[in-house]
């Protein structure tokens, strides 16, 4: 168990101008390391950045004192750092004429090009949870890719009050800070609140109120415009690792944060968290998400990943390096994990998304959906479209629609697919270049409509022409057609002229196209 204690923030203003003057950051890092040894750090792969830094400037100082972990002679850290105050707060300690880092300290780049600095345990900022390896229960890792993807995420327009379950190294709290007046944190392990205090000091960020405890007891009844989580969602036989392990049973933890969300969220506000939920036999797993769904809330769902109960263990037994243990311990662990999902049913494990808004609606949406396909991060801007397409799509009947204007959306494209030299397609496919990066299938009169949905035409008129260029009744058209503009409405693909999305063809003042004749 790590009883180190941490680092003071008291004198962090002086650091942090002293690793900005050094050109410390995100962009300086890639500049002296290039961009192969600094895709080999995110593996924990550190011997090209030791490489990279074999000179005496303050920024390769700096390198291997707080991302490497080396120990820099004194006149070296001297010349990088306000030597003096480090010592004094606890971030780095003396022996003889060496220096050594007590916690890690990791560039960050913010979204609008702040540089930022996370803090954690030592060797853990540096490849994701891999860096946990031979550290304590209460380890506190730095960055990694499922920090950095839900940070990606979160919706984030301006709020009052945010909170951050779980706050880690404090990582979601510090983009909060930006575009929330009132930051919580919570974490069970009072290190990584220390931790998150030392990120958002370092980070020049204001301070979050931090409060110890599980899920929602620290907050008691109190309510959030925003709430985000990467909680400890690993499903395991036990919990050695607080970072990772919830200490409930199977994908209870998960259930009970998504479940308790809707009490403390405001009307309009929302919830994102990542998640791993069980696929049990003789269930299926969609039912079984929106089972977790609270009451007045919105849902869109979604699994980016499956790996059956042999692949699970193993990638969390590799994550806390007992597979590099005595083999007789590393069997009995990896015969626990599986004895654990047979006594559970469980056949196979899911990551993914889950955003909840709370819409106060009768009749909510819950969209639950798999897509393992690429994405465009920042996703933000897309989850809070994707609410307020189904806000629109719920407050109008199929007459309502077809009397709307719409206008295609921004980088969609048309691709047709056949045979080569064929007269005819076999099939038109509607492709997004943004967000989710969705592809649809769609008939004649589909690619014909959303061909020309410039915002001149409402759809009904649309339909009509298509009708009498195609030699259809225009009454059976209008009928069967509104489903099919509620579905590309829905995904995306079509965006009502009235109420377009920031940087659309009609949020920009598009001309009108050529009309149908």
């Amino acid at each position: 168990m790590s009883t180190t204690s941490l680092p003071s923030p008291d004198h962090s203003p002086r650091l942090r101008a002293a690793l900005l003057a050094a050109d410390f950051t995100a962009d300086g890092l890639l500049e002296l390391l290039g961009a192969s040894a600094y895709a080999a750090l995110a593996r924990s792969e550190t011997v090209p950045a030791l490489r990279a830094t074999r000179g005496d400037t303050p920024l390769e100082t700096l390198v291997r004192l707080f991302l490497l972990q080396r120990a820099v002679p004194g006149e070296r850290a001297e010349a990088a750092l306000p030597l003096d105050a480090a010592l004094t707060d606890g971030w780095v300690v003396r022996d003889g004429d060496r220096i050594t880092a007590t916690v890690d300290v990791r560039p960050y780049g913010g979204p609008d090009g702040q540089d930022w600095f996370i803090v954690s345990d030592l060797g853990c900022s540096v490849g994701g949870a891999a860096g946990a390896r031979g550290h304590g229960e209460d380890v506190v890792l730095g960055v990694g890719g499922a920090s950095t993807t839900l940070a990606g995420l979160t919706v984030r327009t301006p709020v009052d009050r945010a909170l951050d379950v779980g706050t880690g190294s404090g990582i979601q709290a510090l983009h909060a800070t930006q575009h929330a007046t009132r930051v919580t944190a919570t974490d069970l392990n009072p290190r990584a609140l220390g931790f998150t205090r030392l990120t958002l000091a370092l980070s020049g960020a204001p301070a979050a109120e931090l409060r110890e405890g599980s899920l929602f007891d620290p907050v008691g009844d109190e309510t959030y415009d925003l709430i985000v989580s990467n909680p400890p969602f690993v499903i395991s036989p036990g919990a050695r690792l607080t970072y990772r392990d919830g200490g409930m049973g199977g994908d209870d933890l998960c259930r009970t944060l998504v479940q308790q969300a809707g009490d403390r969220l405001n009307e309009g506000g929302y919830a994102q968290f990542l998640a791993n939920w069980q696929h049990v036999e003789g269930e299926e797993w969609q039912e079984r998400l929106r089972s977790w769904v609270p009451r007045g809330c919105d849902a869109w769902i979604v699994q980016r990943e499956v790996q059956d109960v042999t692949q699970y263990a193993e990638l969390w037994l590799r994550d806390s390096g007992d597979h590099r243990s005595d083999p007789q311990a590393y069997a009995a662990r990896y015969d626990a994990w599986l004895d654990e999902f047979e006594a559970r049913g469980t056949k196979a494990v899911g990551f993914g998304w889950i955003s909840l808004r709370k819409s106060g609606a009768a009749e909510p949406s819950i969209v639950v959906e798999e897509w393992p396909h690429s994405v465009e991060q920042p996703l933000g801007e897309s989850v809070r479209a994707h609410f307020e397409r189904q806000d629109y799509l719920r407050a109008r009947d199929d007459a309502a629609l077809l009397a709307e204007h719409f206008v295609l959306a921004a980088e969609v494209v048309q691709e047709q697919v056949g045979l080569p030299g064929a007269e005819d397609p076999e099939h038109v496919v509607l492709r997004q270049h943004r967000g989710m990066r969705r592809a649809t299938k769609v008939d004649t009169v589909g690619a014909g409509f959303a061909g020309v949905c410039d915002g001149s035409l409402s759809a009904g008129r649309i339909l009509d022409a298509i009708a009498q260029l195609m030699g259809e009744d225009p009454v059976l058209l209008r009928d069967r057609t509104p489903q099919s503009i509620r579905l590309l409405v829905e995904e995306g693909f079509l965006e009502p002229a009235s109420a377009p999305v920031p940087g659309s063809p009609a949020a920009r003042g598009a001309a009108p196209g050529p009309a149908l004749g």
